[in-house]
């Protein structure tokens, strides 16, 4: 768990996970939490699927390189967003990172102290030296989360921009 003073980054279990999936609440009902409105997108519902169970369930690898890092507004006692770490750091000591806020706590400044509390905990990972993200270019609101976290524009594409924070040097 990584916390600041307004939230609570919790990386989920596989059978959190599943709950999570489930979308009936019982997940929240583990946490102890007040029930959120939220919506699973078909998109991460086959990253879920497809991705990180399997990750998470793989006893080889480091889970909380792969699963869902649920975020929880301690005021509210509720979940607001969720971020992910897309798989383990690479050969560049590289993670990716994604990440997503709840329609009913967009604008409210959670992402930005999520993405925040993240990068504070990779700092102190010996094999991350950056975290990397990908941003459309029509999302202003994704990409301000990362310029306030001073991530550098690295490249784009027809659709997309590309950011990267260092952490330290190889």
């Amino acid at each position: 768990m990584i916390e600041s003073e307004r939230i609570v980054l919790k990386p989920l279990t596989y059978n959190q996970l599943e709950k999570y999936i489930n979308n009936d609440n019982s997940l929240e009902v583990e946490l102890n939490l007040n029930p959120t409105s939220r919506t699973i997108s078909p998109e991460l519902k086959e990253a879920l699927e497809n991705t990180i169970l399997p990750n998470v369930a793989d006893t080889t690898k480091n889970y909380l390189y792969s699963s869902l890092w649920t975020i929880i507004s301690k005021p509210d006692s509720k979940m607001v967003g969720d971020i992910c770490i897309v798989g383990e750091p690479n050969t560049d000591g590289e993670i990716e990172i994604g990440y997503g806020t709840y329609d009913e706590f967009q604008s409210k400044g959670f992402m930005t102290e999520a993405v925040r509390c993240l990068i504070k905990w990779a700092e102190t990972e010996p094999r991350v030296n950056s975290v990397i993200a990908s941003t459309l270019k029509t999302n202003i609101a994704s990409f301000t989360v990362l310029e306030k976290n001073n991530f550098i524009k690295t490249g784009e594409t027809e659709t997309l921009f590309s950011w990267r924070r260092t952490l330290k040097q190889k």
